[in-house]
């Protein structure tokens, strides 16, 4: 009998995915890695358009602020944000905005409008969704499992909070043949079903965007819904085995895990993969404890040649920034806006 210490924590052997020889032996990759993330996220309630709420409506510079709530189907309510531009065009181009994690689970979708939720990853100075609605993109955010509005919303209600109830939330998802990172993924995919069927969105101009968790979220929301045409993902590239290698499992919180990835052949890369050709900015520091870099090196390379067999390696870019460590920075942002122009196109202004 095998003794304990010999056994594996994860299956033995580095792997990579191996680039194909054609895009369409991609697509055919693709499809079987999105069939085996679906197995892995186990038991979910039916993906639909949720009949959403406003439960009120105020006006802020540049923008109508709607407070809105939709259920998710397992009996929890998801608290949510519209950010609907003034002097806009009939139809605009349009954002899912993810908030990171960060510990700050008061914040949540508040991350949208706190002009000093970045003063300790980057100084932006500014809210970056409410920017975007500013600018007339149309914008929702909406509160993820344990954050803002949502921080009661475990098995102990108002007894717990925060922390607690993301671990709570875990545990409970995994006795009821669910995980945590699962039912976030659902939670922003009826969230795009929300957007994409508001009267003001051009269904065809859709981003997604976010920093730390909120990239994490982002690009596993395009790699698994080709209704994003666009996504920016900052500070969060990770590739799981580098993680691991570099002792840096713990830089991530639990619910960031999907039971039976590696073993099944699947790391980040193939997942991201999965957005090609639509279009997938990334950014990222060199000394982001939580990413190692050469692991990101190895992602944005997988990505370059990927993109290179649909013949659209103008559609992704991948940055590494020197000496910068788990940021936003306003050099980030300049390529964030610059990307979105070029890829979901800018808000018409006027009727």
């Amino acid at each position: 009998m095998t003794r304990a210490e010999e056994i594996p924590l994860v299956p033995e052997g580095a792997f990579a995915e191996e680039v194909p020889p054609s895009a369409e032996r991609w697509e055919d990759r693709k499809r079987a890695i999105r069939a085996t993330l679906w197995e892995l996220f186990w038991d979910l309630p039916p993906q639909r358009t949720p009949a959403a709420v406003v439960d009120r409506s105020e006006r802020r510079e540049g923008y109508r602020l709607e407070h809105i709530t939709f259920g998710n189907g397992v009996g929890h309510t998801v608290f949510g944000y519209a950010m609907i531009p003034d002097d806009r065009g009939r139809r605009a181009p349009a954002v899912l905005y993810h908030h990171y994690h960060g510990g700050r689970y008061a914040n949540g979708k508040e991350e949208a409008l706190d002009r000093t939720a970045f003063d300790k990853y980057g100084n932006l100075g500014f809210a970056p969704a409410e920017r975007l609605a500013q600018m007339g993109y149309v914008v929702v955010a909406i509160d993820a499992y344990a954050f803002g509005e949502r921080r009661w919303q475990g098995p102990a209600g108002k007894k717990e909070e925060g922390r607690q109830t993301e671990w709570a939330l875990a545990k409970t998802f995994l006795w009821a043949g669910r995980n945590l990172w699962a039912m976030m993924v659902l939670d922003d995919i009826l969230a795009l079903n929300y957007l994409c069927g508001r009267p003001e969105v051009d269904p065809d101009r859709v981003a997604c965007m976010g920093m730390s968790m909120g990239a994490t979220r982002s690009w596993w929301l395009a790699a698994m819904d080709d209704r994003i045409k666009a996504c920016v993902s900052v500070s969060c590239l990770t590739r799981y085995q580098n993680l691991i290698a570099a002792g840096a499992v713990n830089q991530h919180g639990f619910y960031y895990f999907v039971p039976g990835m590696l073993r099944r052949g699947i790391d980040a890369e193939a997942v991201i993969g999965c957005i090609a050709p639509r279009a997938h900015l990334t950014l990222s520091g060199d000394e982001d404890a939580g990413s190692p870099v050469d692991g990101i090196r190895m992602i944005n390379a997988f990505q370059e040649r990927i993109y290179g067999l649909y013949g659209r390696g103008d559609c992704f870019r991948g940055i590494v920034y020197e000496k910068t460590g788990h940021v936003w920075s306003p050099a980030m942002w300049d390529e964030t806006i610059a990307w979105l122009k070029r890829h979901i196109g800018e808000p018409e202004k006027g009727r």
